[in-house]
């Protein structure tokens, strides 16, 4: 299909941006979340990466914004157990789940203005022979949720973690 091209000169209003709630996080991302773009938030293990982004998502949801948090790293009942540790108990939908099309297929029925993927090398997908965690893998999962942000509006925040290297993992 032929694709239309945007000018890039001109002025355009400011890209609609969802605040976190979070005076650090919007700072850093230039004034919240932008719809329908996709962020990577790496960082050693045990860093505080997954708490940053439940009480992102928390913060979020208390507004009225959907939100659903995927961890691939934890089971349900820790999420919640965390979350309950934090006091932020009932604000965000969690899913516990690692295959990306089935993650797809729940998000097409919920529509949330942000989705928190933890981890992206936790994830699989059917499209790519190779183990999760592969650098085959993490590409082509990262690459569909990337799609997914781009065609429904909603902002995915993705976590990677950091190799003893220093580098993202996968």
């Amino acid at each position: 299909r032929n694709i239309a091209l945007a000018s890039l000169s001109g002025s355009e209003p400011q890209a609609p941006r969802i605040e976190s709630g979070i005076a650090e996080l919007d700072r850093v991302t230039g004034g919240g979340f932008v719809r329908g773009s996709a962020i990577l938030i790496g960082g050693d293990p045990g860093i505080g990466k997954s708490t940053l982004l439940l009480q992102t998502a928390a913060a979020l949801a208390r507004t009225g914004e959907k939100v659903v948090y995927v961890s691939g790293e934890d089971a349900t009942a820790q999420v919640r157990l965390r979350a309950e540790r934090l006091g932020l108990a009932g604000a965000p939908v969690a899913l516990a789940e690692t295959s990306v099309e089935d993650i797809l297929a729940t998000l097409a029925g919920e529509k949330p203005a942000l989705v928190v993927i933890d981890s992206i090398q936790t994830l699989w997908t059917a499209a790519a022979e190779s183990a999760p965690g592969t650098v085959t893998q993490v590409r082509a999962c990262a690459h569909a949720m990337i799609r997914y942000a781009k065609q429904s509006g909603a902002t995915v925040v993705l976590v990677g973690h950091v190799t003893k290297d220093g580098q993202i993992a996968g």
